[in-house]
């Protein structure tokens, strides 16, 4: 392994020589590489094998928003689709979706036809103009670039469906946090892996969400390889993040930003950090995408519900054996076929709330679903460490949740009631059924009670009702908001419970009533319409709206009260 320093100073001269910025406060003048440009470009390109060949194969770049990744990528793209030499070179740039592929395509576009460096404007010369490169389309419509010289093309793809064969030199995949899956950069990657010579794969993004599950893997992947932890000569890693001593302070301490920007004030005003800084000093949910946009903190997941430091505050290990005797509450959302069903339960115990969720869904399909909402269900499944039971068949049998609920009950547990979402609780009660487990429906104070669980219907929506159902999401959600910033919760720390938190919405109406809005989720919610609706129940709503009023009392009187 060694070092070229030629081969280094010509491809970070071929910038200024060559491109031309097209954007920003630069616009109209030569591509000077930034200092962090030219570290990467230099380590790229310079460090060569035995063989001659280039060390890395793949690249990882992380910084914050508008460090100028897209035009350094689309620069490189430039480089390596035919002014590096490479006969037949083919580079590709993708991304999550064909807009986004397009950015990084069309600054490489915009610098073929942008007057070459050190041009007066009368005498206009680009690359594409003196034939250098032919760019397919017009305007903003341009989907290729060919270099004659080399038989060479750069094209930007959503995917690889749509090509035959690609025999990729470069592969340029940005705004990698936007990923749903990885099986695009997995094809490619394999499709790289297949080439001979020195292809490069270059992967460009912003510190990644929890939940955005493919950037979050490769960025963990490539902070162990700089970071010593892991070894592969063939992985090249630029992660600009601000330290984690910095993270508490980070909105007052500008003295740290350049450590997760670094073309602040350079190409990057700092006054445009200033700005979002400010407005994220009065919302919180503006605070929490800042602080992982603009300065790497991996502050939790994209559009969190409530806040991170909040959720993880009360994250904690529940056992259902040691609950026994605290009296407790369930709550119930039933999936329509494959989903998920959550069915938590919510004990009372040393002044706190208490609460553990089970999950159930389908072994059937359970791969595909794994894949299309990019969360590892099948994994969880086979995890026993993970409270996620995938049943047989193609659709959930109630059964088996109605067993999860018998057991609670034969196991001791002082169930007051199970409250319950109420799409499909007829099918759950012919399910107890099936089982022996005595339930009924709660109908009202004058009706006749049954035997057996009580079960309680829980609103949903955003109106507050106090008739003909006791429990309502608006009153769930404050209690269940108010008991995790009061401290007085632990919830039991599971992975499906988290992602169910990161993927849900909240909708109010004119009167603030707040409820979970389905819809608008990000993907599955059903943990926390479980989890919710047992804290409210356990809020002991249901016995103060039925308890009854002195008002029904024939002899009670002001007076009286007086």
């Amino acid at each position: 392994m060694a070092f070229n320093v030629d081969k280094a100073k010509r491809h970070c001269g071929f910038f200024p020589a060559v491109l031309t910025v097209t954007e920003g406060v630069a616009e109209g003048q030569p591509f000077n590489l930034l200092p962090w440009h030219g570290f990467v470009v230099a380590s790229l390109f310079g460090w060569q094998r035995s063989d001659g060949l280039r060390r890395f194969r793949m690249a990882w770049m992380e910084t914050g928003k508008g460090q100028a990744k897209s035009p350094l990528m689309a620069g490189i793209g430039l480089d390596m689709m035919g002014f590096a030499g490479k006969e037949r070179s083919e580079v590709y740039a993708i991304a999550g979706d064909k807009d986004q592929a397009n950015v990084l395509f069309k600054d490489a576009v915009a610098m073929c036809r942008a007057n070459l460096p050190d041009r007066d404007e009368d005498e206009f010369e680009s690359l594409e103009s003196r034939g250098d490169v032919v760019i397919r389309g017009t305007g903003d419509h341009a989907w290729k670039i060919e270099h004659p010289d080399t038989s060479s093309k750069f094209m930007s793809m959503a995917s690889v469906d749509s090509i035959s064969g690609p025999r990729p030199y470069a592969v340029l995949a940005d705004e990698i946090h936007e990923f749903k899956t990885a099986y695009a950069l997995q094809i490619w990657k394999a499709a790289i892996d297949k080439m001979s010579g020195d292809p490069l794969m270059l992967l460009g993004t912003n510190t990644p969400a929890i939940n955005q599950i493919v950037g979050t893997e490769y960025s963990e992947l490539f902070q162990k390889v700089v970071t010593g932890q892991a070894e592969d000569d063939t992985l090249f890693g630029f992660i600009a993040r601000v330290d984690e001593k910095d993270r508490e302070t980070v909105f007052d301490n500008e003295a740290v930003w350049a450590k997760a920007l670094p073309a602040l004030d350079v190409t990057y005003p700092i006054d445009n950090v200033r700005k979002r800084v400010n407005t994220a000093r009065l919302m919180l949910s503006e605070a929490l995408s800042t602080k992982r946009l603009y300065f790497g903190i991996p502050v939790g997941t994209e559009g969190f519900w409530t806040t991170q430091e909040a959720w993880e505050s009360c994250q904690g290990a529940v056992d259902a054996n040691e609950m026994l005797g605290s009296p407790c509450w369930l709550g119930l959302d039933l999936s329509k076929k494959n989903d998920l069903t959550a069915l938590s339960a919510c004990w009372r115990k040393d002044l706190k709330l208490h609460v553990k969720t089970w999950y159930f869904t389908t072994k059937a399909g359970i791969h595909d679903r794994s894949r299309d909402d990019n969360v590892p269900y099948d994994k969880w499944a086979d995890d026993p460490a993970v409270p996620l039971t995938a049943v047989p068949g193609a659709t959930i049998d109630y059964a088996f949740v109605g067993a999860r609920v018998k057991e609670l009950v034969d196991a001791g547990h002082d169930i007051r009631f199970l409250t319950f979402d109420p799409a499909k609780i007829d099918d759950f009660i012919d399910a107890c059924a099936e089982i022996d487990l005595p339930v009924w429906k709660f109908d009202g104070p004058d009706e006749p009670k049954g035997e057996g669980l009580m079960l309680v219907s829980h609103g949903q929506g955003t109106r507050i009702v106090f008739k003909e159902r006791a429990l309502c999401m608006p009153k769930s959600i404050e209690k269940l908001e108010d008991a995790i910033l009061d401290g007085d919760i632990v919830i039991d720390a599971s992975p499906v419970t988290t992602m169910c938190a990161s993927n849900a919405c909240i909708v109010s109406d004119p009167m603030n009533n707040r409820a979970f809005d389905k819809k608008r989720s990000r993907g599955r919610i059903d943990g926390m319409i479980s989890v919710t609706e047992a804290v409210g129940a356990a809020h002991n709503e249901f016995e103060a709206i039925t308890s009854t009023s002195p008002w029904d009392d024939p002899n009670f009187t002001l007076a009286g009260a007086a």
